[in-house]
């Protein structure tokens, strides 16, 4: 099982580019597309899911192309976009039955797979009730198990955590890390701590290139004895900002603890500390010359 991104571009328009260049090579695992809003992730994911053409370059399942042969791609695809929608009057169950409709299942099939994936996304005990009275991450468990009806080898899935509360964002990554295994799942997001959870490859874009691919240990290492950390008072964070990557800041009575990147101590207070992927991104990201 294999998917081959190779010099994938989208032009928008003349001087708009969503994607540009851009090679993957992915095998089973869970991999995380980190990048800024803007950065060409859900331009990527829609070329992925067959739902746009590319401007140039070419997606290959298993060494089929896709631009020729999508429904290659189409009968082993879950995905489930950042704009997700559901039919409010619709109860859980009988939307799942209308996506397995959709997909081509048959109704014996159907009704197998959906009480299997109810219990997977926990929830049995609400599968009756009107989707319109559903939180934001109960839609979204029922977003995932209409994305896995077809029991998927690729699944994609787009800024999914976005509007969820701490509690059902956990819940989401847990459920995530569950079905890695012998599928390849794409979780697509700006969120470092959504991919750091359960990511087993990293790959970090921003204006519509590849930055990196890694796993996180070894982007950690890009960092070692490179993150520095120090009380600073609150008026020298404009300064800090001009000179170094400040990658986090908390506030104390007596400062601002301020934390940066950078080659060398930034002053004589500055203490090393280990680096934490925020740190990773956030450099990658200001030396390719976008903000996060």
């Amino acid at each position: 099982m294999k998917l081959t991104i190779e010099h994938l571009s989208k032009q928008y328009r003349r001087d708009l580019w969503g994607l540009r260049d851009f090679d993957l090579e992915l095998q089973p695992g869970v991999y995380g597309l980190l990048g800024p809003n803007g950065a060409g992730k859900s331009t990527l994911m829609r070329m992925l899911a067959t739902i746009t053409q590319p401007t140039a370059g070419a997606i290959r399942w298993n060494d089929a192309d896709i631009g020729k042969s999508p429904d290659v791609l189409r009968a082993v695809l879950g995905y489930l976009p950042q704009d997700f929608g559901v039919y409010p009057n619709l109860t859980g169950l009988e939307f799942l039955e209308y996506m397995a409709a959709i997909k081509g299942l048959d109704g014996k099939s159907a009704r197998r797979r959906i009480d299997e994936l109810l219990i997977v996304v926990n929830l049995v005990d609400a599968a009756r009730r009107p989707l319109g009275g559903y939180s934001g991450g109960m839609k979204q468990r029922v977003g995932i198990a209409q994305a896995l009806l077809n029991d998927p080898q690729l699944l994609i899935v787009d800024e999914p955590t976005v509007g969820l509360d701490p509690e059902e964002r956990v819940r989401f990554r847990n459920l995530l890390s569950d079905l890695s295994g012998e599928r390849i799942i794409i979780l697509s997001t700006h969120i470092v701590s959504d991919v750091e959870a359960v990511a087993t490859e990293i790959v970090v874009v921003s204006q519509g290139r590849k930055l990196q691919q890694a796993t996180p240990e070894k982007l950690l290492q890009r960092l070692d004895g490179q993150v520095w950390q120090w009380l600073a008072a609150t008026d020298e964070l404009a300064a800090l900002k001009q000179k170094h990557v400040l990658s986090g800041t908390v506030r104390h009575t007596n400062g601002m603890q301020v934390r940066v990147v950078s080659d060398t101590a930034p002053t004589r207070d500055a203490q090393s500390v280990p680096a934490n992927l925020e740190d990773v991104y956030l450099s990658l990201v200001a030396a390719n010359g976008s903000g996060a």
